[in-house]
């Protein structure tokens, strides 16, 4: 799964829904300016990350880090839907964290597997 991250302005905050007994989400806009137009993104905030957005106000530059998740889903008709959702997993104020230049992605930093050794001195290096 790709992890970005962009910059802009808090536009809109909605309250938090409760969409079934089990699952909760909160949505809101950030208003990014690049160009000359700015745009216009709706992110989510998914069961205990609803919380993130209390503490941020409407015009306050935010950073926020998301997955980008889609899955099919079969409407009453039978016709087949796709949706795209920008899943918010942290928000930073403008001061809480170095922003970004501009909008940008970044991948998860690479993982080891836990079985792998680390080499202990030099000696130890395949080169």
């Amino acid at each position: 799964m790709s992890t970005f991250q962009t910059k802009g302005k808090l536009h809109v905050k909605y309250d938090t829904q409760q969409v079934t007994e089990k699952f909760k989400k909160r949505e809101f806009v950030l208003e990014i300016q690049e160009n000359q137009y700015p745009e216009y993104i709706k992110f989510q905030l998914v069961q205990d990350k609803c919380s993130l957005l209390d503490k941020y106000q409407q015009g306050e530059i935010i950073n926020v880090h998301f997955n980008l998740k889609g899955k099919p889903f079969q409407s009453k008709t039978g016709e087949m839907v796709y949706y795209t959702n920008l899943d918010v997993w942290r928000i930073d104020g403008a001061t809480d964290a170095t922003p970004p230049a501009t909008s940008s992605y970044a991948t998860a930093p690479p993982t080891m597997p836990n079985d792998v050794p680390l080499p202990t001195d030099a000696d130890d290096l395949p080169f």
